[in-house]
């Protein structure tokens, strides 16, 4: 019978007791990162004793962290995110021309609200994108039932109503529509 010894035994032992630093790099996964950390920071702390793998953990929930906040907080400073806005801004206003309109033929009026216009069968979209990256209270479109004629648009960029930047529906001026730039 053939045995065969280990000649290795006490390396064996000092890798399987090492802490696990490389799954640290999970850490720059968001979210999955965050527990990973939590995972990390208790393994240091009560498995290894090693304030590296702590120190490991907490970077990890950091970065998650992070990443979130700067998601959350941070992207629309960019200007391309701003531009997104616009664009999203000008064809939802440009649907809600119709969809103002409609309502009309319907009701033999205007609505009084732009909040008439949502209802469980159909998908009407009020809310103004760029007011809802301000976030103050009432983030929906401008408008103003001027009885046979009405006002629409976005207050832009500056979040300010009637100024330069202000966002209007595109529409070719027709007799038919009731929509007007000012009163």
């Amino acid at each position: 019978m053939i045995e065969f010894e280990n000649t290795n035994s006490t390396n064996v032992s000092k890798d399987a007791s090492k802490p696990p630093y490389l799954l640290g790099l999970l850490g720059f996964i968001p979210l999955v990162g965050f527990f990973v950390g939590i995972g990390l920071t208790l393994y240091g702390l009560i498995k290894y004793k090693d304030i590296k793998l702590v120190i490991i953990g907490v970077f990890c929930m950091l970065f998650t962290v992070f990443v979130y906040s700067f998601m959350i907080f941070g992207l629309d400073k960019f200007d391309v995110v701003k531009e997104g806005h616009v664009k999203m801004a000008q064809l939802q206003i440009n649907g809600l021309i119709k969809d103002i309109e409609f309502y009309k033929l319907e009701n033999d009026n205007y609505p009084d609200s732009l909040e008439q216009l949502v209802n469980d069968e159909s998908f009407v979209s009020i809310h103004d994108p760029i007011k809802g990256t301000n976030a103050n209270g009432n983030d929906v479109f401008i408008y103003k039932n001027l009885g046979d004629k009405y006002l629409l648009f976005s207050v832009g960029l500056d979040g300010k109503p009637n100024t330069k930047d202000d966002i209007y529906p595109k529409v070719k001026p027709n007799s038919k529509i009731g929509w007007v730039k000012s009163e």
